[in-house]
């Protein structure tokens, strides 16, 4: 089965990102908000990945598919930290930058370019 890097990207984003605000439960303190850090987290994760599908489609190096992914995590990560406040911006840019190098490298490795995955049908 072959699927388009950007494609790859949102769904491994996705998932991701699902995961990463379902891990806001550990966190007692976030019980008040952890709609919002779910959903937040999990829109983070769809958006960098459908993202980072994109660059991988265009560059085909994989260091610069990671490069990418880990900019373009951090750049949502950071827009998020202006929002929630910045004494949670490790609990934010980390696992962003985390989902970014995961993201960059699957993209690059198993995704295909659509191109590709159009003519396979």
């Amino acid at each position: 089965m072959s699927v388009s890097k950007p494609i790859l990207g949102l769904a491994l984003g996705g998932t991701l990102g699902l995961l990463d605000g379902l891990s806001g439960f550990l966190e007692p303190s976030l019980a008040p908000i952890m709609g919002s850090v779910i959903t937040f987290s999990m829109l983070k994760g769809l958006v960098s990945g459908v993202a980072i599908g994109y660059v991988a489609q265009r560059v085909h190096s994989m260091l610069l598919g990671i490069l990418a992914g880990v900019a373009i995590a951090a750049f949502l990560s950071f827009l998020l930290i202006l929002k929630a406040g910045m004494a949670l911006w490790a609990d934010i840019l980390l696992p962003g930058m985390l989902l970014g190098v995961i993201v960059g490298f699957c993209t690059q490795k198993f995704g295909v370019r659509s191109e590709v995955a159009g003519a396979q049908h």
